[in-house]
């Protein structure tokens, strides 16, 4: 163990806790073992963090860390110069790569803390297009991530742009220190030993999955302002949360942070309609106020208080982009939720909240899953797509019931609680 979490009064700095939160996203998020490679990606903001999560990868045994950066204003640089027909664009021969990576064995670790609102004032159409073309030509590797065929995380890095949306009163400084704190608090690492704290929790999300799974509920039914919605459940689903052991046998946890247990619907299943209950941030676009109607699995009506033209592209990417590959329950009083933030950023917010994906499934919630071909894995309900959107549908004002295979409702969340055991 550290020493420095032996003394929380030791590593009060932000360097120290910085450092707290290298060593959790190695540890804890990749769980990495000696002589595996990692491949990381994170924006040019994130850089003090990247080093320092280079620095704890190399110290756990990694063979080579390879790190991606991004950079906003190029982006913003290509969608008002590129040409027109550059939009159906995207490096192929980057994501075959790191599809190859993968493949062979490497880690995957993603840094985000992206401008929510970068690109809100480009064209949807360019937004759209540029967006399916990546999404096209990453497949091959999200199908790996997705799959847990290897370990891989998410963590997330304060930036001057995102920080300045969740905090906009605050001087930039300011606002920024805020986040890393939030971000610290979230992700454990300012708790006296974070490893110690990442195991108790973990071991309490799967406390929950062990529940749901002996309960096997046919379905999800929420109530609540706006939201009347049945989700049926993929014949043969398994509920997971906390940390997983990925195909390559190692013990990872996907999301730094995580407080939802979560479980495939059933693509044809889904019934009535439902309202977001925080904003999406997706691809530098803010979607707010989200309104979709079910139908035999499928979104037949959708519209959005901002983001609609965008959200109306993101449908329609494909067949699986109108369909759900993620249901997930998360309590009101979680510690995201308690924070009272809008973080602005899917990663924390579908943890303050009850949520539900568009698009791409997990086979690891099908039982067997990992061993199915996709013909296998559709046969049970599990969606495929090329995208897979997270989106926030709980509060303390929506009851979650489970239902049985009998047909019998069993109160499963009330106001946004917990009310089994």
């Amino acid at each position: 163990m550290n020493d420095q979490f032996r003394n929380p009064s030791q590593a009060t700095s932000h360097e120290a806790l910085l450092d707290r939160l290298a060593e959790v996203t190695v540890r804890v998020g990749l769980g990495l073992k000696p002589g595996q490679e990692v491949v990381m990606t994170a924006p040019l903001d994130a850089v003090p963090l990247a080093r320092r999560i280079t620095e704890h990868a190399y110290r756990a045994g990694a063979s080579l860390v390879t790190t991606l950066f991004s950079d906003e204003e190029a982006t913003l640089l290509r969608f008002r110069h590129g040409r027109e027909e550059s939009f159906d664009t995207a490096a192929a021969w980057l994501y075959d790569g790191m599809a190859t990576a993968f493949k062979n064995g490497a880690a995957r670790l993603a840094i985000v803390g992206e401008d929510p609102s970068l690109l809100a004032n480009e064209d949807p159409e360019k937004v759209s297009r540029a967006n399916r073309a990546r999404s096209k030509a990453y497949m091959p590797a999200l199908n790996l991530i997705a799959g847990f065929d290897t370990n891989w995380t998410i963590v997330s890095a304060a930036t001057p742009a995102w920080a300045k949306i969740v905090f906009p009163n605050d001087p930039e400084d300011v606002a920024v220190a805020k986040l890393w704190s939030a971000i610290f608090a979230a992700s454990r690492a300012d708790t006296p030993d974070p490893i110690a704290n990442w195991a108790a929790h973990n071991a309490n999300l799967q406390a929950r999955t062990r529940l749901l799974n002996e309960k096997s509920y046919a379905a999800l039914h929420f109530r609540g302002p706006g939201t009347d919605l049945r989700v049926g459940l993929a014949d043969g689903h398994e509920w997971n949360g906390g940390s997983t052991t990925a195909k390559n046998g190692v013990v990872c946890n996907a999301n730094i942070p995580t407080e939802e247990v979560f479980t495939t619907p059933h693509k044809e299943r889904v019934e009535g309609y439902v309202t977001s209950t925080k904003p999406l941030s997706y691809q530098g676009t803010l979607i707010q106020d989200i309104q979709v109607t079910f139908e035999k699995g499928r979104i037949v009506e959708s519209k959005a208080r901002t983001g609609e033209a965008v959200l109306a592209k993101v449908l329609e990417t494909d067949e699986g982009a109108r369909r759900l590959g993620e249901v997930a329950l998360v309590p009101y009083s979680s510690p995201i939720s308690q924070s009272g933030l809008l973080f602005y950023n899917t990663l924390f917010d579908e943890n303050a909240s009850s949520h539900i994906a568009l698009g791409q499934a997990y086979s690891k919630c099908i039982r067997g899953g990992g061993a199915m071909s996709e013909e296998e894995l559709a046969a049970r309900g599990s969606n495929r797509s090329l995208i897979h959107i997270d989106w926030m549908i709980g509060s303390d004002r929506i009851d979650v019931d489970g239902i049985t295979a009998s047909g019998e409702s069993e109160p499963l969340m009330r106001k946004g609680e917990w009310v089994t055991a």
